[in-house]
C-alpha cells in the first residue's frame, strides 16, 4: 500500500477518532523551501512539509507524525519526524507505518 492509501485507511480514523479535526493538521508546510542560485538564476527547492502536525491547543503545537508506507518499518519516519520538530520547537515527534507508531 502506497504513503497516500496508508494515509486514507489506516492512519487516519485513528489519528481523528484521538484528535479529532480542529487540532490535527495534515501536510503542514513549514518552509518556503530552499533557495537554489545557479549563476544569474534562482529558484526555490522544494517546501518541507510535515505529515501531520497535532495541537494541544489553538496555537500550541504538540506532535509531528510522519507517515511511511506500509513496506517501510514503522520507525522509519522517525529521524525526519525528529528534525521537523526540532525545527519547529515542537516537544514529540513519532514515525507510523499504519501498524504501529515510534
Amino acid at each position: 500500500m502506497n504513503e497516500s492509501d496508508t494515509r486514507l485507511k489506516l492512519i487516519d480514523p485513528v489519528l481523528v477518532g484521538k484528535w479529532g479535526h480542529k487540532r490535527m493538521f495534515t501536510e503542514h508546510c513549514f518552509t518556503d523551501g530552499e533557495i537554489i542560485v545557479r549563476g544569474r538564476m534562482a529558484a526555490r527547492g522544494n517546501k518541507k512539509k510535515a505529515d501531520y502536525l497535532l495541537s494541544y491547543a489553538p496555537d500550541l503545537p504538540i506532535a509531528i507524525v510522519e507517515a511511511k508506507d506500509t513496506e517501510h518499518s514503522v520507525g522509519a519516519g522517525l529521524q525526519q519526524a525528529m528534525g521537523y520538530a526540532q525545527a519547529l520547537d515542537i516537544p514529540f515527534a513519532y514515525s507510523t507505518n499504519g501498524h504501529g507508531l515510534v
